[in-house]
């Protein structure tokens, strides 16, 4: 009987991969495991192949300056969330109200926010430190300084976010469960590839570029945290508006690029999923053979930032990270500061900050998945073409 060739792909292809990630892990093991047996630098040579290395995000988080209690912060307190403003907007003092007066027009306003006056206090994180990058190399009025001493800091999003309970760590609903979601869900795996490194610790020249990843995220044999060593195939269809090049350098092993936009995918309630696009997107990042970690800077479109949010959290899971929709956006509309409209002159965009991690990863591009099993060229004109 003659075998279908799509399952001898397939097979090929399941079976190449199973090969990959046992050698992966058990380089994995050798390199990165007890007793680290071998030097940094061999560490760094082991990882380095053709001059490339890859990461993939493991960790997420809106930047938010934290102290003891928010006592620095927040010195009024946090914001109240979705039922008690609920509660002060239509108090239970006899006044006979309808449906649509009250719980539709409030859940309209989630969906189509205005810029009318807060009817209740709205608190704005106070002080001038913050976490983040200087993104426009100026030093203005509003800039921040970051907690170890660096000036011009642009963040206005912690702003509206830090006295919001749902965004600060690490018990705020909004803080944990999307960072948890990231982690679990297939679709949401932001991933990138470093190309034309000579040296993990200095290099003058480097590209940097983000892809979507098509796999679980790999752990260790407590489950908990990240390994080393994992494949990530490369999303180049459906992935396409994920991937972007930036040029690059490294000094004294800290990454830093160029701006340029991004969208990245976002990993949201139940499985629900959507795209948060930011402006001039820049990344400064510690790097190691065995992963990544810093901060990425850009600014946020308000209105995209919103329609994300409202989508996929809905008014009874935002109450409880006390997140009002409505007040956020808000205070985004008030605290924005790039990107005027043309015709009105309004700032749309507001400058933010995402502290995250990367594991290391072995990325597989498309040719890569096919070889042996299809003609080398005819699967490199096909990826070109996907991109």
């Amino acid at each position: 009987m003659k075998r279908d060739a799509s399952v001898k792909t397939g097979r090929s292809f399941t079976a190449s991969r199973m090969m990959i990630a046992a050698a992966s892990v058990a380089l994995s093991g050798a390199v990165f495991g007890a007793g680290n047996a071998l030097a940094e630098d061999d560490v760094a040579s082991a990882v380095l192949k053709d001059g490339k290395i890859g990461y993939v995000l493991t960790n997420r988080y809106w930047a938010v300056y934290q102290t003891p209690e928010g006592k620095t912060e927040c010195p009024q307190g946090f914001n109240d969330g979705p039922r008690e403003q609920f509660a002060l907007l239509f108090p239970d003092d006899g006044t006979k109200r309808t449906l649509m007066e009250t719980q539709l027009a409030r859940e309209s306003e989630v969906y189509f926010p205005g810029t009318s006056k807060e009817p209740y206090p709205f608190y704005e994180a106070q002080g001038n430190t913050a976490i983040g990058l200087d993104l426009d190399g100026k030093t203005g009025a509003e800039d921040f300084v970051s907690p170890e001493g660096d000036e011009g800091i642009d963040n206005q999003l912690y702003r509206a976010l830090g006295c919001v309970a749902g965004y600060r760590g690490p018990d705020g609903a909004i803080y944990h469960f999307e960072n948890a979601y990231m982690q679990s869900y297939g679709v949401n795996r932001l991933m990138f590839e470093i190309t034309g490194v000579d040296d993990l610790v200095n290099d003058d020249d480097v590209t940097v570029t983000t892809y979507r990843g098509l796999e679980d995220l790999m752990t260790d044999a407590s489950g908990k945290d990240f390994a080393a060593g994992g494949t990530q195939r490369v999303d180049a269809r459906w992935g396409k508006r994920f991937i972007q090049e930036f040029k690059g350098k490294i000094v004294d092993g800290v990454l830093t690029t160029e701006a340029k936009d991004l969208g990245i995918p976002w990993s949201e309630t139940f499985s629900t999923h959507s795209i948060q696009w930011v402006k001039d997107v820049r990344f400064n990042l510690k790097l190691t053979p065995q992963g990544a970690e810093g901060l990425m800077g850009g600014y946020v479109d308000v209105d995209n930032w919103n329609l994300r949010f409202v989508r996929s959290w809905s008014t009874h899971h935002s109450s409880y990270g006390q997140v009002s929709a409505p007040s956020v956006y808000r205070a985004l509309t008030r605290l924005a500061d790039a990107y005027p409209d043309p015709e009105t002159g309004k700032n749309t965009a507001v400058s933010a900050a995402m502290q995250v991690k990367f594991t290391q990863v072995y990325i597989l591009h498309p040719a890569q998945e096919v070889a042996g099993e299809q003609d080398q060229d005819g699967a490199q004109s096909r990826v070109a073409s996907t991109r």
